[in-house]
């Protein structure tokens, strides 16, 4: 595989300080997975919703170390797959996991956008059922699309704007339900009350509802693939990410906390917008408790702009390296943006929606979600592995250090969150990764037959 760009492609243009990439990280992480599936979070576990997302950040906090000893000693575009390369040096192994962190990039786009179009037909009261749906989040991407095809700087700034407003409405949901609990109206007694399902018991129903909130937690990675468009990446990256985990987890533990003790546990699983009926409940008449369904469709929004934008990048990185055909690699001459990828992430995200949205009962959100962390895990283990295989690569400059305990604690982790047997996923969810993960194989395939050297008989 080839180190140098092809010819007559642009290099990335570096605009993204301490500042952008702390909102980049923390817009990344909050989102779609807070926002949407608190409820179905508090319907495995009951009251003590807090307990997987603090499980789930523990196992991020651990696997991000070892991605940042990894982008500071390669502070380069492509992530997971440059790390699996280095270590293994295997074309199909670096494909397939490249493929994998795109696809889960494209699946959580893609349940943002789902999200993003149902709040907003709840919020303007429209009824145009399933295919009203269907069509504003197919428009939304397009929308996605154009951003990103704009600029990074363009993109980054409208992520700073979408990351206060999803921010914002979090915070919205803490200090009102605060207000709910001094008035003595909350039930404390159901925050560390278990409430299982019948078919699991305590330990496999913590694990099942840590492998939904471990959404909820994913996108540290996507900041690894913005390395070449990051100023000074070996010493911004350690600080910004660390900053941006503890931001964010005490914010998820505040809202759970706050969710279960306003709202009944069996009514909040049962909604589909888990926050905004915490709102409604703890402040009914507040005006502007009416403005969370549209706070949460801006907070979704941020989700699929951010995860499009490291789907993108990461397969200008793959094409770079000739793992992906070089016209991937195109970078738009004015713009510097890699066009030709983000013209090819934003139709397959657009064909997934169109596809899960055929079945209405079918519950879209849930199932991207659970299969975008699913494949994240797997991907997770492989660069634990590569922390420790690439320790014996040397290098002259400074880079931040995992230690030896971390990435083997955190493989053992995120495979146990894979297996079927003990993270009580459903069958779904491994359909869905199985038939994404089919399909980058039969690229592959395709890919290596095109760039075969062709001999004369």
């Amino acid at each position: 595989m080839t180190q140098t760009p092809p010819p007559g492609s642009h290099s990335l243009k570096r605009v993204m300080g301490p500042g952008l990439l702390l909102l980049f990280i923390i817009g990344d992480i909050l989102g779609t997975g807070v926002y949407a599936l608190m409820g179905a979070v508090a319907g495995e576990v009951g009251g003590a919703a807090w307990l997987p997302f603090v499980v789930a950040f523990t196992v991020a906090l651990i696997t991000a170390c070892s991605y940042l000893e990894l982008v500071t000693k390669y502070p380069e575009a492509a992530g997971a797959a440059l790390y699996v390369d280095k270590a293994f040096g295997r074309h199909a192994l670096t494909f397939l996991v490249g493929f994998a962190v795109m696809c889960s990039g494209i699946t959580s786009a893609s349940a943002a956008s789902r999200a993003f179009a149902a709040n907003l037909v709840t919020g303007f009261g429209l009824d145009g059922g399933n295919l009203l749906v269907l069509v504003i989040a197919a428009g939304f991407m397009l929308l996605v699309m154009a951003v990103n095809l704009r600029g990074v700087g363009e993109s980054v700034k409208a992520n700073v704007v979408l990351t206060l407003i999803e921010l914002s409405g979090l915070l919205l949901v803490i200090v009102l339900s605060m207000f709910f609990i001094l008035g003595g109206q909350a039930d404390f007694s159901r925050v560390v009350a278990f409430e299982t399902p019948a078919d699991k018991n305590v330990f496999l129903a913590i694990s099942a509802a840590t492998s939904l909130a471990f959404f909820a937690m994913v996108g540290f990675e996507d900041s690894v693939n913005m390395a070449e468009e990051t100023k000074d990446p070996i010493r911004t990256f350690p600080r910004m990410m660390f900053t941006a985990l503890g931001v964010t987890g005490l914010i998820y533990v505040l809202v759970s906390i706050c969710a279960v003790a306003v709202v009944p546990v069996g009514r909040l699983a049962g909604s589909e917008t888990p926050l905004v009926t915490v709102v409604r409940t703890a402040t009914p008449d507040f005006p502007i408790a009416g403005l969370m369904p549209f706070i949460s469709m801006f907070a979704v929004a941020n989700s699929a702009l951010i995860n499009m934008m490291m789907a993108s990048r990461l397969l200008y990185g793959m094409g770079r390296r000739g793992v992906l055909p070089p016209v991937l690699a195109s970078v738009h001459p004015v713009r510097r943006t890699p066009q030709a990828a983000i013209v090819f992430t934003t139709v397959l995200a657009v064909g997934l929606v169109v596809l899960l949205s055929l079945d209405p009962e079918s519950p879209v959100v849930a199932l991207l979600g659970g299969t975008t962390s699913l494949l994240l895990l797997a991907v997770f283990a492989a660069v634990n592995v590569s922390v420790l295989v690439l320790r014996q690569d040397r290098m002259e400059v400074a880079h931040f250090d995992a230690g030896r305990v971390l990435p083997v604690l955190g493989t053992v982790t995120c495979l146990y969150l894979v297996l079927p047997w003990s993270s009580g996923r459903p069958a779904g969810q491994y359909e869905i990764a199985g038939a994404l993960l089919a399909l980058g194989v039969a690229l592959w395939l395709v890919t290596r037959l095109a760039t075969r050297p062709r001999h004369r008989i």
